[in-house]
């Protein structure tokens, strides 16, 4: 079936609340939407995809958030995530969207925070998209326990994540061009509390043809790349708890929900209850799964043909150890990030930032064909790790402007990190 949206009233020149309405019709009747009218399209409220839909939006058309409602946090979300039922074959098509000052926390999922957002989707693809004025608060896009997604040719500037993914396997990212102060892709296996709404492995990936460009912001915060691992243990009485940790209760998923002021509880009563949030022992406790899992890290994932203008760290498979989160709780099984190959990666800013930090396990680093300047691998600890693991550094056909003795910084003690460098050329 073939809609055209502007026939049921979805124009440039009504207001932001008849055209969610509108555009809600329209989506209803699934099959292929188009919107052709070139225009600014004000946009009040959230409109929901399910599956077998496609949507595409015609040269000229811009969709603009309005804040006729109030403020609200998703344009798209699939009809799925609510209820954490799987949507599918679901593509979206130029989109261009104006964020219009308008970035809020989530409302519909806790964790899911995207202004195109998915949860509980397969075969999913998200092309042409734009957005050049991205918030503080909200991710571009955001994408949570999935199966088959593909994103690609994107414009993304702005204060926050470009592509932010939570659990899931087999994704492809290509032909992105990312200004942002923050990340320009998250691959967040474990996560703060409030920016994904599920945990688990990230798997099976290729990202590819990017570009992270440099902005008028003095401080280089973030990654082109972050790949963000974490372990948690079974509750136990007494257990100290800050906010963000997690807990494996009752074959359930529990996570700490509080302000970031560093505030640290013990945790005396079970938590037990099976969906949303309950307050224990002081503690806000929010169920967020019933698949278990006690850690979660990125494995099999291929970059190449990476052009990193930003002056700021490339690459990092990290734990996280800071007031906002704690992803890895001592005494935890040990998450090994694996399977990560760098092919064709070129910095092109001078300025001594690491090429790669890894504050978690990784079992093996292939690095192909790049470039370095000044830049290293920097190995460091942040958080309560008996043991970080051996690390095979494999450096090939690379060329940096420094001795390569100077390309590997350990600060990790009792780590073994075994480089095998060939054909490369180091100053």
């Amino acid at each position: 079936m073939y809609i055209d949206a502007n026939k049921y009233g979805f124009l440039p020149e009504n207001s932001g609340i008849m055209n969610q309405k509108a555009l809600q019709r329209a989506m209803d009747e699934s099959g292929t939407i188009s919107v052709n009218k070139p225009g600014v399209y004000d946009l009040a409220g959230t409109v929901y995809i399910k599956s077998y839909t496609t949507i595409r939006f015609g040269n000229g058309v811009f969709i603009r958030k309005s804040d006729e409602e109030g403020e609200f946090t998703h344009v798209f979300i699939n009809k799925g995530a609510l209820a954490k039922e799987y949507d599918e074959h679901i593509r979206i098509e130029n989109l261009y969207l104006i964020s219009n000052g308008m970035h809020t926390m989530e409302k519909a999922v806790f964790g899911l925070r995207g202004h195109v957002a998915f949860f509980y989707i397969k075969d999913l693809i998200v092309e042409g998209f734009r957005c050049m004025d991205l918030g503080a608060t909200q991710f571009a896009i955001h994408i949570c326990t999935f199966e088959d997604i593909i994103v690609r040719d994107v414009i993304i500037k702005g204060d926050k994540d470009g592509v932010h993914l939570g659990t899931g396997r087999r994704f492809y990212i290509g032909n992105g061009v990312f200004q942002t102060y923050d990340d320009a892709i998250a691959l967040n296996a474990q996560d703060y509390d409030v920016c994904n709404p599920e945990l688990g492995w990230i798997e099976d990936g290729i990202i590819e043809n990017c570009r992270d460009l440099d902005d008028d912001k003095e401080r280089k915060v973030g990654f082109f790349c972050r790949m963000l691992a974490g372990g948690w243990l079974d509750w136990y009485k007494g257990m100290e708890v800050q906010k963000s940790d997690t807990v494996v209760s009752n074959n359930r998923i529990y996570r700490v929900r509080a302000e970031a002021d560093g505030r640290k509880f013990i945790s005396k009563t079970k938590p037990v209850h099976k969906e949303g949030e309950k307050v224990l022992d002081g503690i806000n406790w929010v169920m967020v799964q019933e698949k278990v899992e006690h850690n979660a890290a990125v494995r099999n994932v291929i970059f190449r043909n990476i052009f990193l203008y930003k002056p700021r760290i490339g690459f990092a498979p990290v734990f996280e150890g800071n007031r906002f989160n704690r992803s890895y709780y001592k005494g935890a099984e040990l998450p090994v990030q694996t399977g990560l190959s760098f092919d064709n990666i070129k910095v092109l800013h001078e300025e001594n930032r690491p090429f790669m930090e890894i504050t978690s396990p990784v079992d093996h680093i292939s690095v192909s064909n790049s470039n370095f300047e000044n830049t290293s691998f920097q190995f460091f600890s942040n958080c309560e790790v008996d043991d970080f693991k051996s690390t095979v550094l494999q450096v090939t056909g690379c060329t940096a402007n420094q001795k390569a003795e100077k390309l590997v910084d350990n600060k990790i003690q009792g780590k073994v990190i075994e480089t095998r460098f060939h054909g490369n050329v180091f100053e």
